[in-house]
């Protein structure tokens, strides 16, 4: 399927939610990017994503995006050098762990927001909420194609 008609409005709304949630105690960043295909390697089309949104740009480096290619049935989790400086080398895979189990089940929407959730977490954790913290970053889900 399209990534255009993979979620309906109401499933975009749910995930944009859990985005905006997770930032609300954080200064860190995160977008979903979607799009239809993925040829090649699934984390460098990522990155390239990554850069393309110019989530690298943020002031302390601590975006994540989480991006998946529908069509191809790929996914992949990209967070910037500040947070990977931070979190435990295994939290990228327990991420993409558990997202897959859910996506398994097709329960795409939950799969999302609970990564968006665990994310934010760990967000929170190392880059706290300032109080002259501004939203670097669009919380809507980005579509390719």
């Amino acid at each position: 399927m399209k990534a255009k008609d993979f979620f309906t409005k109401d499933e975009l709304n749910k995930i944009v939610g859990s985005i905006e949630q997770a930032e609300l105690e954080t200064s860190g960043e995160i977008r979903f990017h979607l799009e239809s295909r993925c040829k090649g390697d699934v984390l460098k089309r990522a990155v390239q994503v990554f850069r393309n949104l110019h989530m690298h740009k943020t002031e302390l480096h601590n975006g994540t995006l989480l991006y998946l290619a529908t069509v191809d049935k790929k996914f992949a989790i990209v967070g910037d050098k500040g947070i990977n400086e931070k979190v435990p080398d295994n939290f990228w895979e327990d991420v993409k762990d558990e997202m897959s189990e859910k996506f398994k089940n097709n329960e795409f929407v939950t799969g999302i927001s609970n990564a968006v959730l665990k994310i934010g977490e760990k967000l929170k954790e190392f880059f706290p909420y300032q109080s002259d913290d501004i939203n670097e970053l669009s919380d809507d889900v980005s579509i390719g194609d």
